[in-house]
């Protein structure tokens, strides 16, 4: 049975959700007994353009200062996102990260410009062999994952499990996850213009008078069509379509896989904020109003276990979330445990 540490706060007061987020670090590093490595950076979502309800910066200042003080360095890691938008390539991404306040850590995009910077890990489960996880992460033993639990259209919700997926997963491993297919070059609109054979690190790409991408060759990054201008590199097919729309029930168990690359030989602390919790995810780039009263923070080694009591605490203030089989297939899998013990700490 996996501990899961509790303190009840509510979002109206920042400083105060802060101070709870330090308090929790600490007596998970206590009661755990956690070596903390020389180098622990902070995984988190700096939320979309237009979105309002992601955790603010300002809450994790405590723990910032928690980590300065036992000599940790650290840094914010994130990854580019397969859609559009200001997460899309690293540099608007960083500049997002700096207009949301994001500014007590230097920012690095875990998966390089584009989503090309990638390492793999060797799984053999049941969708994946391998799963590519971005490339900066493979510098580190321990990464501190910060999520926001709240609802997700695809996933049920999101968490801990979520943030090891999609969060440390490169460009590729996104798209490997919704739609398991392979970038295409559509020749009637391609230009020749040379920008994705130089993103390309597997050599995949050539041009001419019939340009293609050498399947049995492309890693899957992703980085051809983030850089493509013209719009002539497609990630679309009616094979990939037909997966993303009737195959759904997979995807969680994906997500799961992923989470279970991204622990691998790892030893990541994990702490959700189960604040503004809303229908939608941070990606969503709109305002959007909480489905149910704010819960507080919670700490863990276990991410399956944090998650489970965060869906269960939920449930208890009569929001059932759906994706609750994922936790399930998280357990059979090995990520962890469905068995809790909550261990509420008071922050005074």
């Amino acid at each position: 049975m996996s501990r899961v540490y509790f303190i009840k706060v509510d979002n109206k007061d920042v400083d105060l959700a802060g101070r709870a987020a330090r308090k929790l670090l600490e007596t998970l590093v206590d009661k755990e007994n956690i070596a903390l490595e020389s180098k622990v950076p902070i995984k988190t979502h700096f939320g979309e353009k237009g979105n309002r309800t992601f955790i603010k910066a300002a809450t994790y200042n405590g723990i910032i200062d928690y980590l300065k003080e036992h000599d940790c360095e650290d840094r914010f890691l994130e990854t580019t996102v397969l859609y559009g938008g200001k997460r899309y390539k690293r540099d608007s991404h960083l500049a997002l990260a700096q207009e949301h306040g994001f500014t007590a850590l230097p920012v690095e995009i875990a998966d390089g410009e584009s989503g090309e910077e990638l390492y793999q890990v060797e799984v053999g489960l049941k969708h994946f062999d391998k799963c590519t996880i971005g490339k900066a992460f493979d510098r580190y033993k321990q990464v501190l994952v910060l999520s926001h639990f709240k609802g997700h259209a695809l996933a049920g919700f999101g968490g801990a499990i979520k943030q090891l997926s999609m969060g440390f997963a490169s460009k590729g491993g996104k798209l490997a996850m919704h739609m398991n297919v392979r970038p295409r070059i559509r020749k009637w609109l391609c230009k020749r213009c040379g920008m994705c054979v130089s993103r390309c690190q597997a050599n995949a790409i050539t041009l001419g008078k019939s340009p293609f991408i050498d399947k049995s060759k492309c890693l899957g990054c992703g980085a051809c069509f983030s850089v493509c201008r013209h719009h002539a590199v497609s990630i679309f097919s009616w094979g990939g379509i037909v997966n993303a729309l009737f195959k759904g029930k997979f995807f969680r168990e994906k997500l799961v896989e992923y989470a279970f690359a991204a622990c691998k030989n790892k030893q990541h602390i994990f702490l959700n904020f189960a604040l503004n919790i809303t229908r939608g995810c941070d990606c969503e780039p709109l305002p959007m109003r909480a489905c149910v009263d704010d819960i507080g923070i919670f700490a863990s080694l276990d991410p399956v276990a944090i998650d489970r009591a965060c869906h269960d605490a939920a449930m208890k203030k009569g929001k059932k979330f759906a994706g609750a089989e994922q936790l399930n297939y998280a357990e059979k899998i090995g990520l962890g445990s469905n068995q809790y013990e909550l261990i509420e700490i008071n922050l005074d």
